[in-house]
């Protein structure tokens, strides 16, 4: 069964179920997928559970569907705000009284059941747990456990339970929340299919990527086939499209996690080993890393200690992570999602890009016309898709502007980089004091207390574009501490004479310290570098002596008429 909305940001999911008695007389598993209407879906989830009877006590079947339907009858009838477990915990924990009562009487004595389930909501599946059920992940061709068994410690007693429904007054449930990725694999299964099944045959059928339905069969039929004596039941449910990321999700997931100094090099970290220092910024450190894991180089972005407070550390990283899942373009860099179970400390994950930045490139000189212009345009773009999710970026400059190079060209050949401090809609800010922006490109408007958007976007980005045609400031360069005057910029034409008049206007416009004379939105700006001259841009024809200097022309025209009637007179 599938989950048929296609609508955008829904949860999307392929469930598969499968049982079997296998050679007992009957079935004591029970098991399934709840999808719920698309208003539960929407507001609490979908729940899978597996629950096993045990063999031990009377009704041990009825023990385990009674345990699947408390947990999906309770479970919806929760507030949402509640939050998955605790929606989980309560119907169970209820349930759990009821089954430890009955047991002690003749019609359902010593019933008790595992149980395993999982309620997924948004980007995260919610796990509770207890008995010898389990539940596994399988993703990047990789299966992991995510549950303990709660079983004697003793190799002959593995099969006797310490913990399970009914077997205890109160519930002791394990809890476990997962971050979902698309194409995840997650599986329940009872003891009869693990107990015959090892781990490299179950990873090995998942691995198959066939339907949900028709890899849940057949790992039934897998564990029969293995010589399995109990009831085989398998529920597996395929992560087809998650919803876009929410901030306060992500945020939620970096509370936990301390913000440690930067490994060294030569050393390990999380599966990294570490390999250089790439760079050292005002608010992080940059680390050049191998993946043990994955393979290949990638950057790890640190915070640097006592940069910021730690409340606009952990924003800055939210926001990097959020941004890097949501943004859609090859001029905006991304970043890697960390797997939880991996992850010890503060710090993201970006792609290693070979190149230069703008200001390094600077550093040698002012770029062809011609090539300066398509990065323009292409740095606008990047603008631009950050722009249409009403995402302000706060910090455009040179420095955060990467060129590069064909070895990892993906289209772009340019990267906005340092998401960190972009400011969201609707999502917490930092404080008035931590506000984000580098002197020299920040708009006069920010100096008033304007906390950054799409106009001072406009503006900084403009002064960036300014730079990279002429290597000169509209302004001046700025200090820190200076409050800058915002004159008449000098038209980039006067630094370099082969710009023409149309890049000369979108540049000056882009700049105009009257928030209100900018353009309307970026957008226009890009239409503007688009259109002047596509991306042939003509050399600019030599300015006349009278354009360029009136007064100097007219004097060396008097001076000529002078000469001439000096030498008409002498003749005569």
């Amino acid at each position: 069964m599938r989950d048929a909305s296609q609508a955008d940001g829904q949860l999307v999911l392929a469930a598969g179920f499968a049982s079997a008695c296998g050679p007992r007389e009957e079935n004591q598993d029970f098991g399934g997928v709840h999808m719920g209407t698309a208003l539960e879906r929407m507001r609490q989830g979908v729940i899978a559970a597996v629950a096993d009877g045990v063999s031990g006590g009377k009704r041990g079947r009825v023990a385990a569907e009674l345990a699947v339907r408390a947990l999906i009858e309770g479970f919806y009838a929760m507030p949402d705000t509640l939050g998955p477990a605790r929606a989980m915990q309560a119907p169970l924990a209820a349930y759990n009284r009821w089954l430890n009562g009955m047991a002690r009487s003749d019609d359902m004595e010593n019933s008790a059941s595992t149980f395993t389930a999982l309620a997924l909501r948004g980007r995260r599946a919610h796990l509770v747990h207890v008995g010898d059920s389990r539940a596994w992940r399988f993703a990047g061709g990789k299966l992991t456990c995510l549950t303990k068994d709660h079983v004697r410690p003793e190799p002959d007693l593995r099969h006797v339970l310490i913990r399970a429904l009914g077997i205890e007054p109160e519930l002791r449930l394990d809890h476990a929340t997962i971050e979902l990725a698309e194409h995840d694999r997650l599986l329940l299964t009872s003891d009869g299919i693990h107990g015959p099944l090892s781990d490299k045959r179950i990873a090995a059928i998942l691995g198959q990527q066939k339907s949900a339905e028709a890899t849940a069969e057949e790992l039934v039929e897998a564990a029969l086939e293995a010589g399995g004596r109990d009831n085989a039941t398998a529920v597996l449910i395929d992560v087809v499209r998650l919803p876009a990321p929410d901030h306060e999700g992500i945020l939620a997931g970096l509370s936990a996690l301390p913000a440690v100094a930067p490994p060294a090099p030569g050393t390990s970290f999380d599966g990294f080993r570490i390999d250089r220092v790439l760079s050292e910024g005002r608010y992080a450190i940059l680390l050049v890393a191998e993946d043990t894991e994955a393979g290949g180089e990638v950057v790890l972005k640190f915070p640097r200690p006592n940069a910021l407070s730690e409340r606009a550390i952990r924003l800055a990283f939210a926001r990097e992570l959020l941004l890097a899942q949501r943004v859609a373009s090859p001029f905006v860099l991304a970043a890697h999602p960390v797997r939880p179970d991996r992850q010890t400390a503060l710090y993201c994950v970006q792609p290693l890009l070979t190149g230069e930045t703008m200001a390094d490139r600077l550093k040698r000189g002012m770029p062809p016309l011609k090539l300066a212009v398509e990065h323009a345009i292409r740095l606008t773009r990047a603008v631009a898709a950050l722009h249409r999710l009403e995402v302000v970026h706060r910090d455009i400059k040179p420095d955060n502007v990467m060129l590069t190079s064909a070895k990892n060209e993906d289209g772009g050949g340019l990267k906005l980089i340092d998401l960190g401090v972009a400011r969201l809609p609707r999502v917490e800010d930092f404080h008035g004091d931590e506000i984000p922006g580098t002197p020299g490109f920040m708009a006069p408007e920010q100096f008033s207390g304007n906390a950054g958007d799409d106009l001072t976007d406009q503006f900084a980005l403009g002064v960036t574009l300014y730079r990279w045609l002429t290597g000169h400031w509209p302004f001046g360069e700025q200090e820190a501490f200076q409050r800058p005057r915002f004159g008449r910029p000098t038209p980039p034409s006067k630094h370099r004479a082969e710009i023409p008049s149309w890049l000369d206007d979108a540049v000056l416009t882009a700049i105009q310290p009257d928030r209100e004379a900018r353009f309307n939105d970026v957008i226009d700006l890009l239409r503007a570098l688009e259109r002047g001259g596509s991306l042939e841009v003509r050399q600019r024809r030599p300015v006349p002596l009278i354009e360029r200097n009136p007064v100097r022309f007219w004097q060396t025209v008097s001076l000529g008429l002078a000469l001439a009637l000096a030498l008409s007179l002498i003749l005569r």
